[in-house]
């Protein structure tokens, strides 16, 4: 599995292309404003870009949908319940079924709590958390939708994954731009304040 990890925006926005080294089929999740480096990083991969995924409805996260499927044709995907977010999505999911790209199947898990409609994708021992949960802390639940005790139990789901689960998180706010999920249960000081997880 292919991940590029790519620093987008004024908010500290993390974007990734995630491909598949057989098929050379690649999806992007969060697509920040400057599609045309995405595709360019891509294409320096040698990975076609077959799928776009939100992890949220937040316009941080979203900024590049429009642009990025004029540029490639890859379907837009988002949870249902941030699909008014999002109206331009092309399939909204509904339930946690599983995302194929190529030889690579992802889990889809429902984290709302940040949003009602987050997700996270986990696929060969990569999470990929959006707002859910960052470097050594968790989303805002201050904004519209947002809800602290649907967060934490929205971790808990997460903590329930091996240890050694590598962290790529939808911002880059942390002490490193990625972490695991063992880390996390020992550093976490915002999950931990607020028990979202036992520490080991």
């Amino acid at each position: 599995m292919i991940i590029k990890q790519i620093a987008i925006g004024y908010m500290g926005n993390f974007s990734y292309i995630v491909g598949c080294e057989n098929t050379r089929q690649a999806l992007v999740i969060d697509p920040g404003a400057d599609a045309e480096r995405i595709v360019s990083v891509a294409a320096d991969e040698d990975l076609k870009i077959v799928t776009i995924v939100n992890t949220h409805g937040h316009g941080d996260h979203t900024a590049g949908n429009a642009n990025l499927k004029s540029l490639t044709g890859a379907d837009i995907i988002i949870h249902a319940l941030d699909g008014d977010r999002y109206p331009g999505a092309d399939i909204r999911l509904s339930d946690e079924k599983n995302l194929q790209l190529g030889d690579i199947t992802f889990d889809v898990i429902h984290t709302p709590g940040h949003t009602p409609g987050g997700i996270c994708l986990h696929a060969k021992g990569n999470l990929f958390t959006g707002d859910t949960l960052f470097v050594g802390d968790s989303g805002r639940t201050d904004l519209a939708g947002g809800d602290r005790p649907t967060l934490g139990r929205s971790i808990r789901r997460l903590m329930e994954l091996p240890d050694d689960t590598v962290v790529w998180p939808g911002h880059d706010y942390g002490p490193t731009p990625s972490s695991t999920l063992g880390w996390e249960k020992r550093n976490n000081v915002n999950a931990i304040e607020y028990g979202y997880f036992v520490q080991d």
